[in-house]
């Protein structure tokens, strides 16, 4: 009888696909990549902005473009995924206790939903559409 354990190496690709909840902790990791290369866009566009009205108009013409176009749809979704997965996971990050009884987790979701569309209507509205 051996004196070491056999120890299986663990495979550097595709072991999160094993099981749903590691699929689901990576595609939210995944999910952040995304949104920040769309804030790095965002930035181009900011920078191009203060180079000019050309340079800004050549911009917008790429963003409007169907990679540009496609990226953002994705990077939406991402942002809606990312957003779930953290608002899922709210109660248990930051339980809430009101007169030394914890607020039920449901309850703190919804307030997050809540804010959230309450926020992003105040933008929508502010900017004019």
């Amino acid at each position: 009888m051996s004196r070491r354990p056999y120890i299986r190496e663990p495979s550097r690709m595709g072991w999160w696909l094993k099981q749903s909840r590691y699929m689901r902790y990576m595609m939210r990791e995944i999910s952040a990549l995304f949104i920040g290369i769309y804030v790095l866009v965002l930035i181009v566009g900011l920078f191009q902005l203060s180079n000019g009205e050309a340079a800004y108009e050549a911009f917008l013409a790429t963003a409007e473009g169907p990679v540009g176009s496609t990226f953002a749809v994705f990077a939406f979704a991402f942002a809606i995924y990312h957003s779930y997965t953290w608002f899922q996971v709210t109660p248990k990050a930051m339980p809430l206790t009101l007169a030394g009884k914890r607020v039920p987790g449901a309850i703190i979701i919804a307030a997050h939903w809540f804010g959230f569309v309450l926020i992003s209507a105040a933008l929508w509205l502010l900017a004019g559409r």
